[in-house]
């Protein structure tokens, strides 16, 4: 059963909180992996990129992973490690400034390669491929499958140029989300068909993300076996960017009851927003875990949670309680450390949450408020 401990009437609402003993579990999970296999991984900074923590996160973990820019000198700037940047494209008044902060420059294209692949070399960086497998592992979430029909992230086997690799030290392939080690053991499966030759010219393989590595289910013995195929077979390097597996179940998101209506059923009006605050609840879609609740009918009292916006579907999902709620009660979602942060907006003038760090001891650092002017001056 999913418990916080701490008082929820001494926090702000709404707000992140950041759980630093879970944190510790997760990254000591990783590390383990690190330390038994010698592959290096790395935070993709997309899921998780609350730079108060990355000091503590870097103690355990090789650097980042980045997709552009602003991300790349986060991660310079804040952990000053490994850092890894694929991009899907990448623009001619960046690509200067990335290189400058990243040891691996990923290209999505032949077409990329080729325009900036001396820029590269000649600041004596590392270059990798991309490459779509053509095999998809997900159900359900296309939005998440980069080896979907069409996909515009990868390249494919028949689109590879054997023959003009000069420079090339490294393939990249992401193709997993929120998924187990027998889907990467099938997917490395495909890369062998389709790749295994170029393989053998490579000096290092990035797994890309998707990894949920310290989920409680998950199969690491056969993660590691993943591993030191690619290591013993190949002699590759191997790296990891998961982004969940650094903040899976480690954060919180505290929000006040403002209003109880009736529409068919009871209507629970919240200072928190499913499009604001918790975006992939509408974009997957998904149910975020509540503490204390059930199910809609499970318990006695049923609740329909929605937000004080003007979005008519703005809202978080139907849920039941053993008691009936009140206008004042505080609720907590858990596993709100993820893709929640990093996605959050303004719409409708919604307040950001406030991010706050639970820490070991049981107290709370304030890791950052805000206010009027970061809704004004995002305009």
């Amino acid at each position: 059963m999913m418990k916080y401990n701490f008082d929820v009437n001494k926090v702000p609402t709404p707000c992140y909180i950041a759980d630093e003993s879970a944190l510790i579990r997760n990254l000591e999970i990783l590390r383990g992996v690190s330390e038994r296999t010698g592959a290096k991984i790395l935070l993709a900074q997309k899921a998780f990129s609350c730079y108060h923590l990355y000091p503590m996160i870097g103690e355990y973990l090789a650097g980042t992973a980045c997709s552009g820019l602003f991300e790349a000198k986060l991660g310079y700037e804040e952990m000053g490690k490994e850092n890894h940047v694929f991009s899907a494209a990448y623009r001619e008044s960046e690509i200067d400034e990335i290189i400058s902060y990243c040891g691996h420059i990923i290209f999505n294209s032949f077409t990329q390669l080729d325009r900036y692949r001396d820029r590269v070399l000649a600041a004596g960086k590392k270059i990798g491929l991309r490459i779509n497998p053509e095999h998809s592992t997900q159900e359900g979430h296309e939005i998440y499958d980069p080896c979907s029909p069409k996909s515009r992230l990868g390249i494919t086997r028949r689109n590879f140029r054997d023959d003009d690799l000069r420079g090339v030290t490294g393939l990249h392939f992401h193709t997993l989300c929120e998924q187990n080690s027998d889907d990467l053991e099938t997917t490395l499966d495909a890369i062998e068909e389709k790749f295994g030759d170029i393989l053998h010219k490579m000096e290092w393989i990035n797994f890309g993300g998707g990894h949920h590595i310290t989920r409680e289910d998950y199969d690491i013995p056969r993660l590691e076996r993943c591993i030191r195929r690619m290591q013993e077979k190949y002699g590759l390097e191997v790296f990891l960017e998961p982004g969940e597996a650094i903040a899976l179940n480690a954060g919180w998101l505290v929000t006040e009851v403002l209003d109880l209506t009736e529409n068919d059923m009871p209507i629970a009006i919240l200072d928190t927003s499913a499009a604001c605050h918790m975006p992939d609840v509408l974009e997957m879609p998904y149910r975020p875990p509540l503490v204390g609740s059930g199910e809609k009918g499970e318990k006695k009292y049923s609740y329909r949670l929605g937000s004080q916006t003007c979005l008519a579907g703005d809202v978080i999902g139907e849920y039941s309680f053993d008691e009936p709620l009140k206008i004042g009660d505080r609720l907590v979602f858990g596993d709100m450390a993820i893709y929640s942060m990093v996605k959050n907006n303004t719409f409708n003038g919604m307040p950001l949450p406030h991010i706050l760090l639970l820490k070991k001891d049981g107290s709370f650092e304030t890791l950052r408020s805000f206010g009027y002017d970061d809704f004004k001056e995002r305009l």
